[in-house]
Formats: C-alpha cells, sequence, structure tokens
C-alpha cells in the first residue's frame, strides 16, 4: 500500500480514477495449460474482464502442481486469477451457440488449439469477425502457419530443444538439458499480452480489429538469438554463433564460509576495490584490470579467483563488503525462501488471502505499478463454471435455455 501512494506521489497524480489501465476490455478466453492463461492474466491484472472458458472437465493445470483441493491447483491459482469461468461443451451445439452469444460482446479473444481444431470447431478468424468484426483475435501456436510445422504439437519442452535454449551449452561440451521452468511457455505468454495490447492499440487509432498470431518457436528464437546471434550477425564472418561470455562461463554462485552467494565485480572499479580489499592488489595488475578487452578475455580466471576467496568470509559479511564497494550481489534463495526476501517483503509483493473454495492462500500481487490506474487481484481464480450463469445473462441468453444447457452437461 505504501508503495503504490508513493508510486502515485512520484508521479505527481490525483488519487486513482478506475481499477486498472484496461477496464472496460473484455476479453474471451479459449486458452488452456500455461501459455494463454498467462498471457490473458497479464490483460486480467491491467483490468480486463477476462472470461475463462472451459469444457466440462476443467483446464489441465487445475490438477497440476501441488493440489489440496481437487481442481484448484497451485498453478491453476498461479495463472487464473482475476478470471471468471464460464463452462462450455463446445462439442455440442449449445455450447457453440452460446459463445457465439459472447463473440460479439468481447473486445479480443485469445485461443491456444492448433489452428485446423478451432476452425473444426467453426471458430477461425473468419468466422469469428463475421459475428464481431472489430474484434482483436489472437492465436498462440507453436509454429507459424506458413511452415510445414503448422500442424505439429507444441509442449514447452519441445520448444526449447527447437529454438537453440536446450543446445546452447553444447558448443562447449556441456550435455543438452531444459531449464527448471515452463519458460517457454511463459515467454510466449507475455508475447501474447503485448501483441493483444498493440493490436487493441491500433484499434483504438484507426478503427478496425485484425488477426494477430503469436508462435512459440519464433517468438523463442528471437528471444534465444538476442545475444546468441554473434557472428551468424555477419554474413562473411568466421565466428561462430553464441554469446561466449555466457557459454564459456565463468559468473557462477559461489560458496561463502556458511552458504551461497551471487556476487558480481563488473566494472575496472569494482575488481580493483575487491582485491584491494582481500590483500590481492596483485590479482589486478596481473589481470591487467584497467583494460575492458583483457577482463573479458580474462573472465574466467576472474570469477575462479572470487570462487577461491569466497569462503573467506560469511554470506552476511559478502553483502556488507559488497554495499560497502557497490558491487552487486544478493544471497541464494531457495524458492521456498522468497516470501521471506527482505525486498519482497518490503513493497508486499506476497498476499495473503481466504479463498472461498481453498481456505487460506498465499498470492503474488501483480508486479507492475500504474500510478493513476493501478492493478490488484480483484477475483480469486474461480471454481470451475462459477460465473457461468452470471456471463451468459449478460449476453442475453435466456434463462431457460442457460439452465437446459447446463442439465445437459450436468448429465454428462
Amino acid at each position: 500500500m505504501e508503495a503504490r501512494k508513493a508510486c502515485q506521489q512520484r508521479a505527481g497524480h490525483d488519487a486513482p480514477v478506475q481499477d486498472g489501465p484496461l477496464q472496460g476490455v473484455r476479453v474471451l478466453d479459449l486458452s488452456s495449460v500455461v501459455l494463454g492463461p498467462m498471457g490473458t492474466q497479464v490483460l486480467a491484472d491491467m483490468g480486463a474482464d477476462v472470461i475463462k472458458v472451459e469444457a466440462p472437465e476443467g483446464d489441465l493445470m487445475r490438477s497440476n502442481g501441488v493440489v489440496e483441493h481437487a481442481g484448484m491447483s497451485s498453478i491453476y491459482l498461479a495463472l487464473n486469477r482475476n478470471k471468471r469461468s464460464v463452462v462450455l461443451d463446445l462439442k455440442h451445439q449449445d455450447g457453440i451457440d452460446a459463445l457465439h452469444a459472447l463473440i460479439p460482446r468481447v473486445d479480443v479473444l485469445v485461443h491456444n488449439m492448433r489452428v485446423g481444431a478451432i476452425e473444426r470447431l467453426g471458430l477461425g478468424y473468419e468466422a469469428v469477425a463475421r459475428l464481431n468484426p472489430g474484434i482483436v483475435y489472437c492465436a498462440a501456436t507453436g509454429f507459424g502457419q506458413d511452415g510445414p510445422d503448422r500442424d505439429k504439437p507444441a509442449f514447452d519442452d519441445i520448444v526449447q530443444a527447437a529454438c537453440g535454449l536446450v543446445g546452447a551449452g553444447c558448443a562447449t561440451g556441456q550435455e543438452p538439458d531444459y531449464l527448471p521452468s515452463l519458460i517457454a511457455d511463459k515467454t510466449t505468454g507475455l508475447a501474447v499480452a503485448n501483441a493483444v495490447l498493440a493490436a487493441l492499440f491500433h484499434r483504438e487509432r484507426h478503427g478496425v480489429g485484425q488477426y494477430v498470431e503469436v508462435p512459440m518457436l519464433e517468438t523463442m528464437t528471437a528471444f534465444v538469438l538476442t545475444e546468441h546471434m554473434g557472428g551468424m550477425t555477419f554474413p562473411a564472418s568466421q565466428a561462430k554463433a553464441g554469446y561466449a561470455r555466457l557459454l564459456e562461463g565463468g559468473r557462477k554462485p559461489v560458496r561463502t564460509a556458511d552458504g551461497w552467494a551471487s556476487m558480481l565485480p563488473y566494472t575496472e572499479r569494482h575488481w580493483k576495490a575487491f582485491f584491494r580489499e582481500m590483500g590481492r592488489d596483485d590479482l589486478a595488475q596481473r589481470y591487467n584490470i584497467a583494460s575492458r578487452r583483457e577482463r573479458n578475455a580474462n573472465i574466467r580466471a576472474l570469477y575462479g579467483h572470487l570462487a577461491e576467496l569466497a569462503p573467506l568470509r560469511t554470506t552476511e559479511q559478502w553483502m556488507a563488503l559488497c554495499a560497502q564497494l557497490d558491487i552487486p550481489a544478493t544471497p541464494i534463495y531457495r524458492l521456498e525462501d522468497l516470501p521471506r526476501h527482505p525486498h519482497l517483503q518490503a513493497v508486499g509483493m506476497f498476499q495473503e488471502s481466504v479463498h472461498p473454495t481453498v481456505g487460506p492462500i498465499r498470492e503474488i500481487r501483480p508486479a507492475t505499478r500504474f500510478s493513476r490506474t493501478p492493478t490488484r487481484i480483484r477475483r480469486h481464480a474461480p471454481a470451475l463454471g462459477e460465473h457461468t450463469e452470471e456471463v451468459l445473462r449478460e449476453a442475453g441468453v435466456p434463462a431457460q435455455r442457460i439452465e437446459t444447457m447446463l442439465q445437459r452437461m450436468r448429465e454428462g
């Protein structure tokens, strides 16, 4: 709360005037698992009314992660706050009819189905645009639809492997391995949010909607090659692909007298001050610290000396010294340590709440701050179909048709 007030004061603005910058935008979310829900949650956190459409069996992520209450897993709770859940059976005509009633009333549709599958449901872009010509229609695909892999299934592991991320270290003899994070899904989810926002901005300026494709492989390839294009940047170059400073190693967490830390002397001033403090001015001279080129050429040796010196002090002592010398540093935090991280505590990153069906939970608030249109957790992650009747009534579907459809789904 104090951080939010300070943000407003620094911006010189009056009190907030609405609940998120996207208040009034309505998003029809036909996505599931991680990629799509990540993107639509960003929109929801920014104030959009996100209507999450689920099959009668619910989003697969309702059962993945830690599950202490059926259908409300840790991962589902982390990806679906600030949304409303509607259950529709799109294999049945009454489900399609209900969706058709919703489409003219939304600004955005997001899905991460294979394009062929959604077109077989009669919900491809052309069909949806006939119902709502101004819609921003975003397809989060595995592979761009102009390429030969357009119909292949895509999962996070597959895209990590295909985009060069898994193989980046092979040039230096490392065995390929996946990152212990759903990095492809989450990164592409953020790209989905960015793309939708850009298309909404264009519609605001020009009054027209459009089809938007956000493919995982292409998104992650661009993401990985930002620093790793290397010699491929120049067609005539003999230099290899890859950012050598990363691939050849050097910077690593270091073992201290009582734990682990990350310390990053970076500039000439950092290294000279560090070696002087440790009584090793000879190392600054040996590696010609004053030359950036020489520092980079000897980066593995420099950080090797840091690792050798690190066990001489405790983590707390190193943090104090690095603060004194203005050297970037942090203790190594395990996942379970993060709620006790002093900075995250100070900014209220973790929030305790009581979910109406799950009970007490810990949630992560939206990270981005807006001074005039603040974001917050407005809605708990919904139970399956929690808002079906509410949303369909808003769309003008007669109560009797809603009840008939719900009764059919209850009977299986």
